[in-house]
């Protein structure tokens, strides 16, 4: 997608957020706001696509906001969830709809000749592979990851050790990129990309990581992390949508606050791909390992001097 059109784009889907807002369109003062809704659609539109940890951010915001709506509502918060991810899956797909295309007709051309040759061919396999353990990861456990994981004092060790670890991998050279790797460092890939089911080790962050220690160059670590949260992300949304959406009970008061928050994670995420893009192609990745360190510090202190729970 061209830098004008992305532009224009993010900010149609986060005016009309703020025009809905402001209108109060569907909004009722007894369940999640439409300003709320507006906050926690930028806060996932920027933090599912940069390597922060877009779970752990929609955790912490409400926390420390005295948000307490969606923890005392447990069916509202998984079906808001589903309509945030939709807005990010949408801009990711529509920022990448032509490299999309290209994977497509490559997989079933490979498919056909029963061979892999060229590197949209190793790209489109790779995600595909990539996806699977985060698959399989996400069907069986995420019962135990919902009950046991989430609490502030776990996030805030995810994301110091999840910073440690980026630092790290950014270390590594950069002398490979996307087409050169194998199926072997896809299923590495798709092992760390599960590991983002916890909130605070962050989806992008983690397959970033796993990049940079592939020794991806900084861009392509960024882009194959894009690429890897279409299926991943397509598949939670359609499974989640189904069971709490068509064939569940849509909570009162979800219109306003639902269309409201995906177009602003829609307009967020796309202007988050198109920033982090430019971003790398100079620098590292150090920006995130500071952020993720003192978002750690300020949730330490904040449970340390008793502004805040360690838990819900």
């Amino acid at each position: 997608m061209r830098r004008s059109v992305v532009f224009v784009v993010a900010a149609a889907a986060l005016g009309l957020a703020v025009v809905l807002t402001i209108a109060e369109v569907g909004d009722d003062p007894d369940a999640l706001t439409n300003g709320q809704a507006l906050v926690l659609g930028v806060v996932q539109g920027l933090t599912e696509l940069l390597p922060i940890s877009s779970s752990g951010h929609l955790i912490l915001v409400p926390w420390a906001a005295e948000w307490t709506y969606l923890e005392q509502n447990d069916r509202f918060n998984q079906t808001f969830d589903v309509a945030l991810h939709l807005g990010t899956l949408v801009a990711v797909v529509a920022y990448f709809w032509g490299d999309i295309i290209r994977l497509i007709r490559a997989f079933f051309g490979s498919l056909r000749r029963r061979k892999i040759d060229s590197a949209d061919e190793r790209i489109a396999w790779f995600v595909l592979v990539a996806t699977i353990p985060a698959g399989v990861v996400g069907l069986l456990g995420a019962d135990v990851i919902a009950d046991n994981l989430g609490e502030p004092w776990q996030i805030l060790i995810l994301l110091a050790a999840g910073a440690v670890l980026l630092y790290w991998a950014d270390r590594s050279p950069q002398t490979k990129s996307m087409g050169d790797l194998g199926l072997r460092a896809a299923i590495v890939m798709g092992v760390a990309q599960s590991l983002a089911l916890a909130p605070g080790v962050s989806r992008s962050g983690i397959t970033i990581t796993a990049g940079r220690f592939l020794k991806l160059d900084r861009d392509s670590a960024a882009r194959f992390s894009f690429l890897l949260l279409i299926p991943t992300v397509l598949g939670a949304v359609l499974l989640k949508g189904v069971q709490d959406v068509l064939l569940g009970e849509l909570p009162n008061g979800w219109e306003g606050p639902f269309l409201v928050g995906t177009l602003a994670a829609l307009g967020s995420g796309l202007l988050a791909i198109q920033w982090l893009l430019d971003y790398v192609r100079e620098r590292t990745y150090g920006i995130f390992v500071i952020y993720r360190l003192v978002a750690a510090a300020l949730i330490l202190l904040a449970i340390v001097g008793g502004v805040r729970d360690a838990t819900f």
